[in-house]
C-alpha cells in the first residue's frame, strides 16, 4: 500500500536530524572544554610568571672587613744621584795613563790620569833654585844690616823679591801636580772621554762621576699637603725597571716655599743606593703620614662611580640597597668606611652598573657559579 513507503521515509529523516543534532551538541561542549582548558591554562601560565618575578642580577661581593690603613700622599719623579761631578784636566799635556774605567767605583782624591809633567817639574826646579839664592840673600843681608852695612831699603826688596820667588815655586808645583787628575768626589765613573796617548787640552772633561750611594727624588706636592708632609717620614718606592719590587726610603728634607705659579712645594725623599737603583730611573712613590691599626675597610671595587656622593651597593635580604657611606683614608685597594656599613656586611665588588636601589641579586662566587640562592617573591628559593 502507498501509505507504509511514506511512513518508512519519514522516520529515518527524523533519526538522522536527531543524530545530527546530537553532533553539533557534542562538538560544542567539546569545544566549551577546550575552551575552558585553554582559559585554564592561560590563567596558569599568567600566575607563574606573576609567581616567577623579576630576574635577579648576578653579582660579586665582599664582606667589609678591619685591618690597618695608611693615609698617605703618592708622586712620581726621576731618581737622581745626590753628588756628580765632570773632571776636568787643570793643565794640559799628553795622558801617559788612564787608570780608571767606566762603572769602576772610585774615591775622592784618586789619581784617574797621569798626564806628561816634564815641562812642570823643570819649571818647578828652577823655581826652586831661585828661592833658594835669594833666602841666601836675605840671610846674608839680615847680618849686615845688624852691622849697619846695608839700607833698610835694600833688605825690604830682597824680602820682596823673596817672597815673590816662594809664590812662583809654589805655583810651579801646584802645576806640576795637576799632571795627576784626580776624583773630586767618591763615586762611579758613568763616562771616559780619554785614552792613553791623547793630548788633553786644559779645562777639558775626561771623566764623569756619579754619587750613587745615595739617591734622591724630588716631588712637588700641592701646598694643602704643607702641614702633613714632614723630614724623617718614610716612603715606598717603586721603578718600572724593577716591576715587583719596593724600596724603603724617607722623606729627606721638606722646602717650605710655596711657588706661586704652580701651587706647590719641593719634599725631596732620600734612598739608600749603591744596589739596583740607578740615576734616571723612574720612580713611583708613597709617604705614609698617618696609620689606623683596626679600621673598617670594603674593598675600592665597591664604591660606585656615579658623580654623588659616596656609595656602595650592599645586599640585605637578597636585594641591592644603595647606602651612602662616610669615607676615611684610601689606601691602595682599601676605602675605610667610618659610617653606613658594618663589619661583616656584603657589598657589591662586580656587576654595579646592572644594579638599581631594590634590585634582586644572584650572589656568585670567585668561579662565577651561584654560591646563594636568592629567593624571589611567590616562588621556592632556587636550587
Amino acid at each position: 500500500m502507498p501509505s507504509h513507503p511514506t511512513r518508512s521515509t519519514s522516520s529515518r529523516a527524523g533519526i538522522a536530524h536527531r543524530r545530527g543534532a546530537s553532533l553539533l551538541l557534542s562538538f560544542a561542549l567539546v569545544s566549551a572544554l577546550a575552551g575552558l582548558a585553554g582559559c585554564k591554562r592561560g590563567g596558569g601560565e599568567a600566575e607563574a610568571k606573576e609567581v616567577k618575578g623579576p630576574e635577579a642580577v648576578p653579582v660579586e661581593v665582599a664582606m667589609a672587613t678591619r685591618r690597618p690603613v695608611a693615609a698617605s700622599y703618592s708622586g712620581t719623579a726621576p731618581l737622581e744621584a745626590r753628588g756628580e761631578s765632570q773632571v776636568v784636566a787643570k793643565t794640559s799635556g799628553v795622558a801617559l795613563a788612564v787608570m780608571a774605567e767606566e762603572g769602576q767605583f772610585v774615591r775622592a782624591g784618586q789619581v784617574l790620569v797621569r798626564l806628561d809633567s816634564a815641562r812642570a817639574a823643570l819649571q818647578a826646579a828652577q823655581s826652586a833654585t831661585q828661592m833658594r839664592k835669594l833666602e841666601a840673600n836675605y840671610a846674608r843681608s839680615r847680618q849686615l844690616a845688624e852691622q849697619k852695612l846695608i839700607s833698610a831699603n835694600d833688605i825690604d826688596q830682597i824680602k820682596y823679591d823673596l817672597e815673590n820667588a816662594r809664590a812662583t815655586n809654589r805655583l810651579a808645583n801646584l802645576e806640576l801636580s795637576y799632571a795627576n787628575v784626580v776624583a773630586p768626589i767618591s763615586g762611579v765613573i758613568a763616562q771616559r772621554s780619554i785614552k792613553p796617548g791623547n793630548f788633553v787640552q786644559i779645562n777639558t772633561p775626561i771623566f764623569r762621576i756619579v754619587d750613587t750611594s745615595k739617591l734622591e727624588a724630588t716631588l712637588n706636592v700641592p701646598e694643602r699637603e704643607l702641614e702633613t708632609l714632614k723630614p724623617g717620614l718614610p716612603v715606598k718606592l717603586q721603578v718600572d725597571a724593577l716591576p715587583g719590587k719596593v724600596f724603603e726610603g724617607t722623606v729627606d728634607r721638606v722646602a717650605p716655599v710655596v711657588d706661586a705659579g704652580s701651587g706647590t712645594f719641593r719634599v725631596i725623599c732620600a734612598f739608600a743606593g749603591g744596589g739596583l737603583l740607578q740615576p734616571g730611573m723612574f720612580g713611583r712613590m708613597q709617604i705614609d703620614y698617618d696609620q689606623r691599626a683596626n679600621a673598617l675597610v670594603v674593598p675600592r671595587t665597591a664604591l660606585l662611580d656615579d658623580e654623588g656622593d659616596p656609595a656602595v651597593f650592599a645586599v640585605r635580604n637578597g636585594k641591592a640597597v644603595r647606602v651612602p657611606v662616610k669615607l676615611g683614608y684610601l689606601d691602595g685597594a682599601w676605602a675605610e668606611v667610618k659610617k653606613g656599613i658594618g663589619l661583616g656586611e656584603q657589598v657589591v665588588v662586580a656587576g654595579k652598573t646592572a644594579l638599581r636601589d631594590g634590585s634582586v641579586v644572584q650572589v656568585l662566587g670567585a668561579n662565577g657559579k651561584a654560591e646563594v640562592a636568592v629567593a624571589t617573591p611567590k616562588s621556592k628559593p632556587a636550587q
